[in-house]
């Protein structure tokens, strides 16, 4: 029985003296050039495709690239009531509200079409019973 004990003992601070020969590093190869240019490209696309977003429905572009603020303007422009940004702050709700504002899913590929296409505001689409009028658009 001491026997079975003492291998027991000897297989559990053998398989714990190896895992304490992990070396960890804080050291790591920094991103190359040319994945911070892609990156920011992409950033700036989508910057510009909400600024055309926001313009679009006759808010100001600017407000796009405000945090929190933007959140609050995107819920007036579907129709969404403000406190829903509460709602943005809280784990797992978010990921739900995210997906009925249209923000959460294929966001980077809409919101693009959204503001270089030829689409038009038409109006809140989470209040149909509000009659508002858009925008008018530029020639």
């Amino acid at each position: 029985m001491t026997t079975l004990i003492q291998l027991t003992q000897n297989l559990l601070f053998h398989n714990a003296s190896l895992l304490a020969q992990v070396e960890y590093s804080t050291e790591g190869k920094p991103p190359s050039p040319l994945s911070i240019i892609f990156g920011l490209i992409i950033a700036l696309l989508l910057i510009v495709a909400m600024w055309k977003v926001f313009t679009k429905a006759g808010q100001p572009g600017w407000a796009s690239i405000i945090p929190i603020y933007n959140l609050y303007i995107w819920c007036k422009i579907v129709g969404r009531p403000g406190w829903w940004i509460l709602l943005m702050l809280i784990p797992f709700v978010n990921i739900i509200v995210g997906i009925i504002l249209c923000l959460a899913l294929l966001g980077v590929i809409f919101i693009p079409i959204l503001g270089f296409g030829s689409a038009q505001y038409q109006g809140p689409s989470a209040s149909p019973g509000l009659a508002v009028a858009p925008p008018p658009q530029p020639a």
